[in-house]
């Protein structure tokens, strides 16, 4: 009962909804116009390095359920079975100057009987997300090539 008191002197208590029913005030944009880019206004940087062939690479395989991690080496043309995917290295690459610095390996990743790929493409050890395996219960990711 006093709730209902207390919303009815609420209702009919001067400047009570104030907030309510006040005007906005609306502006209206400056004029703008867009330039849109050539490729001639564009000044790209391409860093191309040099890079050199490993014989193989080191991949990380995690089991998203249990939890477990397995570091895999693999040849190039070699594939292996990892939890339940097929996994292929076809060729790592790494900078020539930098021998540690960021592996690129083209995988080939099959799950179970399936004719299709799960993953087909280049990933990168630096990140994996930009190309990376699209699988509900297992991730591989390139941690380095093998370099001798």
């Amino acid at each position: 009962m006093t709730r209902l008191f207390l919303f009815i002197l609420f209702l009919f208590t001067p400047n009570a909804n104030v907030g309510i029913s006040q005007e906005i005030e609306v502006t209206p944009l400056p004029d703008v116009t867009f330039k849109t880019p050539q490729f001639g206004d564009l000044q790209a940087e391409t860093s191309s390095q040099p890079a050199e062939a490993g014989v193989g690479a080191v991949l990380r395989a995690l089991d998203k359920v249990s939890g477990e991690v397995l570091d895999i080496e693999l040849l190039d043309g070699q594939d292996a079975q990892v939890f339940g995917l097929r996994v292929a290295i076809m060729e790592c690459r790494y900078p020539a100057e930098n021998k540690s610095g960021d592996a690129f390996a083209y995988l080939l990743i099959g799950d179970g009987n399936k004719r299709e790929p799960a993953f087909s493409g280049w990933m990168a050890a630096s990140s994996p997300a930009l190309n990376a395996l699209d699988h509900p219960r297992f991730d591989v990711w390139v941690l380095r090539c093998i370099t001798s």
